[in-house]
C-alpha cells in the first residue's frame, strides 16, 4: 500500500511517542501472559483443560495473536521502524511512523463490521434478562450418551440429572449454547434462536452473550486495540469460569468450587454473578460499539 500522510483520516488524532507505545507493547504482553500462563503450561505438557481450553478452542484466536500488541484505528505509533509494532497490510507508514489505517479494511471484513455493529447496538438496546441459572450447560447433558467432557464425572446420577432438568424451565435465548442441547432437551427450552435470529434474540444478561464481546473484539484486529480484545478475553475468562463452576460437571479437583444450581442458595449465587458480568460487560460493549461505529464510517468513507 502506498504511503499517505497520517493526518488524511479524522481517526488518525493521537500520537504515542516510541517510549510510549513501547511501554504499552510491554505491558499489554506481560497482562497476558498473567491470563494465559495455566493455558500455555498445560499445552507444554500435553494437558487438556475442560475450562480454559474452550477459550482457544471454541473462539478462533491464537495465544500468540492475543499476546500480540495493536493500537487500533486512530493512533500514530512515532519512529516505528517497517515491521513494528509488526508486519501488517492494516499499517501505512510515512515519515518513520505508523497508523492503522481504516482504509485497509478488506471488503468481507467491512460486510462483517456492520453485522457486529448492528448485534451489539441492538444488545445494548435491549433490557438484560436474568434467572437461566446457567441451565444450558445441563441442557447439553440431559440424556446424553457421550458427553463433551467425558473425562469429568457429574454431580449427580445421570437419573437425578434428567429429573432436575424436567422440573425446571429453560429459558435460553443464545443460538451457540442452544445448538449444542441433546435432541431431548430442545423441546423442553422456552426459546428456539436460530443464527438467523441472534440479532433479535441476545440480551446483555445471558453469559454467553457476554463471553462473545471477546470474539466480536478479536474479529477486527488490528483494527480493534488490543487493550480492548484483552478487556473482553478478561471478562470472558470469569465468565467461562462461572459457566463450568454452575454446570453439572464436578471440577473440583481442578480447584473449581462448584454453584450448586439444584439449591436455592446456589442459584442465588449464580443470579448474583450473572448481574456483575451484566455490569462488567457494558463499558466493553459499548466501547466496542463506539470503536466499530468509527471504523464503519471511516472505512465506507475510503
Amino acid at each position: 500500500m502506498p504511503e499517505k500522510s497520517a493526518d488524511s483520516t479524522i481517526l488518525t488524532r493521537v500520537r504515542l511517542s516510541r517510549s510510549e507505545w513501547e511501554r504499552r507493547v510491554s505491558d499489554h504482553e506481560a497482562r497476558i501472559d498473567g491470563l494465559t500462563g495455566d493455558y500455555m503450561t498445560n499445552r507444554r505438557n500435553n494437558e487438556r483443560h475442560p475450562v480454559i481450553d474452550f477459550l482457544f478452542e471454541y473462539y478462533s484466536f491464537r495465544a500468540s495473536k492475543l499476546r500480540q500488541w495493536s493500537p487500533g484505528a486512530g493512533i500514530v505509533l512515532e519512529n516505528a521502524g517497517p515491521d513494528e509494532p509488526f508486519k501488517h497490510a492494516a499499517f501505512s507508514r510515512t515519515d518513520g511512523n505508523a497508523y492503522i489505517d481504516p482504509e485497509a479494511l478488506p471488503e468481507n471484513r467491512r460486510n462483517a463490521l456492520s453485522y457486529i455493529a448492528g448485534l451489539l447496538d441492538a444488545t445494548d438496546n435491549r433490557p438484560p434478562r436474568f434467572g437461566c441459572y446457567g441451565l444450558h450447560e445441563w441442557a447439553m447433558v440431559y440424556r446424553a450418551g457421550e458427553r463433551r467432557h467425558q473425562k469429568w464425572p457429574l454431580r449427580m446420577a445421570q437419573n437425578d440429572l434428567d429429573r432436575f432438568v424436567e422440573s425446571s424451565n429453560i429459558t435460553c435465548s443464545h443460538f451457540d449454547a442452544f445448538r449444542f442441547f441433546t435432541d431431548a432437551a430442545r423441546p423442553l427450552n422456552r426459546f428456539h434462536p436460530t443464527r438467523e435470529t441472534m440479532t433479535e434474540n441476545e440480551q446483555p444478561g445471558c453469559l454467553h452473550t457476554n463471553m462473545d464481546l471477546y470474539k466480536w473484539a478479536y474479529k477486527l484486529f488490528p483494527w480493534t486495540s488490543s487493550n480492548l480484545i484483552a478487556d473482553a478475553f478478561q471478562l470472558a475468562l470469569f465468565t467461562r469460569d462461572v459457566d463450568m463452576r454452575a454446570s453439572p460437571y464436578d471440577l473440583s479437583d481442578l480447584g473449581y468450587a462448584p454453584i450448586p444450581i439444584e439449591t436455592d442458595a446456589g442459584r442465588q449465587q449464580y443470579a448474583e454473578l450473572q448481574i456483575e458480568i451484566c455490569r462488567r460487560a457494558a463499558p466493553i460493549r459499548k466501547t466496542l460499539i463506539e470503536s466499530l461505529g468509527n471504523l464503519v464510517h471511516h472505512s465506507q468513507a475510503g
